[in-house]
């Protein structure tokens, strides 16, 4: 299971350097991936202070729906700070679907930048002045004594008291509506998987074992993989039953040779399938709302 677990990550992560290289191509910085609330490329955050901010933003959306993230990097040149902020809120869409509760800290630490992004739904509860106040008295006197976990945490005790007063939908209402996002982006992400590896794993072991019960060691194996990423057994069950009969078909039509890269390998690509995170039942993702107008503040120190 442990080697399955490599090769997906290997290639998710190739994945994503092409993606980054792509994003690159034109000179601007290129937009991080979307597995955290904090993301710190800078190393300026302890682990022990990374956990404690994202423990404490991932208690307040838990409890009030609202979604904070908080992206440290060295620099945005060639953009300010602020159409570097408002090109990532468009790109990771946080807060809530048809809610659109999102709220993103951009520190710049070689620029000495600070910027507040507010999507559309939170400009009420942190119009622009109010965020450049946080960052004026928050943020800016931290930050100039070295604390950065100090101002941010401060920046966050302001913002989510703020958020807290605001009329949102409850986060239980909205959970439950998304819900089937969250399954059929599970199912597309294991689909995906599937139609890569299954037809490779299928003929290696249907050379030792023969069709049918190298079909059946092939279905095992994927079931097993996909109940311990997703703890739910039901759907372990589900792709054991669908890979032994892929897997089967594909044998039967090739005999039991050893696959070939460059042939019999499913057409397609890899379509528009994403791992963010939130897929399998865990991590942290993206809640597909956030229409970030330009809102926010600011400033530096």
């Amino acid at each position: 299971m442990a080697v399955w677990l490599r090769v997906w990550l290997f290639c998710a992560l190739a994945v994503l350097g092409l993606c980054a290289h792509a994003a690159s191509d034109d000179g601007l910085q290129a937009i991080p991936a979307l597995n955290a609330r904090v993301i710190d490329q800078t190393g300026s955050l302890s682990a022990e202070q990374k956990t404690q901010l994202e423990n404490k933003l991932a208690a307040f959306e838990k409890d009030k729906g609202s979604q904070i993230v908080i992206l440290l990097l060295p620099s945005t040149a060639p953009e300010d700070i602020a159409a570097y902020a408002h090109r990532v809120g468009d790109a990771w869409k946080i807060g809530r679907k048809d809610v659109g509760d999102g709220l993103l800290i951009v520190v710049a630490l070689q620029d000495r930048k600070i910027r507040i992004e507010v999507a559309k739904a939170l400009e009420g509860a942190i119009p622009d002045l109010a965020a450049k106040r946080i960052i004026n008295q928050a943020i800016q006197p931290a930050f100039r004594a070295g604390d950065f976990a100090g101002g941010l945490n401060a920046a966050v005790d302001q913002i989510t008291a703020r958020i807290a007063g605001e009329a949102l939908p409850e986060p239980e209402a909205q959970g439950q509506a998304g819900k089937g996002q969250s399954w059929f982006e599970s199912l597309m992400n294991f689909a995906l998987l599937a139609l890569f590896f299954v037809p490779i794993a299928a003929s290696v072991v249907s050379s030792v074992l023969g069709n049918k019960l190298g079909a059946f060691a092939t279905a095992l194996g994927a079931g097993a993989l996909v109940w311990a990423i997703s703890h739910l057994l039901l759907l372990g069950l589900g792709a054991a039953v669908l890979v032994f009969f892929y897997a089967l078909l594909f044998v039967s039509s090739r005999g039991s040779g050893p696959v070939v890269f460059g042939g019999g390998l499913p057409s397609g690509g890899w379509g528009g399938g994403s791992f963010d995170g939130g897929s399998f039942g865990g991590g942290f993702g993206s809640g597909g709302g956030g229409d970030f107008g330009g809102g926010g503040a600011s400033g530096d120190w």
